[in-house]
């Protein structure tokens, strides 16, 4: 299995600022008219604030939820493989970073994969333990995972970056 490093940051758009609603910073889905369409398995991810904290402590609050239709993403971000000596093949997947409207997902958080409110001033990191523990990317156009976060005081930015098998 092939593996990848993306980031919201590696966009060649700008950023997205957060606001109090959810604001995609990422996603990952199987792709139409690729050659095959194939799962991935998101084994890791990263997330905080990357610009100067509100003078007022608050929290950012994040979540993986299930895309159901697509929305607008300002980039698309080319994943770097892990395997530098360049023996994977090209990444299959579609990566999106940084929308400027936002996907679709199921209302009332019902499609949430996962949950955490943080403050501000403090980034989180997550592996998995295992391919059956990973947040699975199904072979199906548009059903994919979408990073989000939103924050009631922090109107900044904030990074995700995932490593992915493919």
């Amino acid at each position: 299995m092939a593996s990848y490093a993306v980031s919201n940051t590696m966009a060649t758009g700008a950023q997205v600022a957060l606001t109090s609603s959810f604001q995609t910073q990422l996603s990952v889905n199987a792709a139409t008219g690729a050659t095959t369409l194939r799962r991935g398995w998101i084994m890791e991810w990263e997330i905080g604030a990357d610009n100067i904290p509100n003078s007022n402590d608050c929290a950012i609050t994040w979540s993986i939820e299930v895309m159901t239709a697509a929305g607008t993403a300002n980039s698309t971000p080319v994943p770097n493989p892990n395997d530098i000596g360049g023996s994977d093949a090209a990444p299959l997947l579609v990566y999106k970073a940084n929308y400027t409207a936002e996907p679709t997902v199921a209302a009332n958080g019902t499609s949430q994969l996962w949950y955490l409110p943080l403050n501000q001033r403090a980034s989180y990191r997550i592996q998995m333990r295992d391919n059956v523990s990973a947040i699975i990317v199904p072979a199906v156009n548009l059903k994919g995972p979408v990073f989000r976060a939103k924050s009631t005081n922090y109107a900044s930015t904030v990074g995700t970056r995932c490593l992915i098998w493919e």
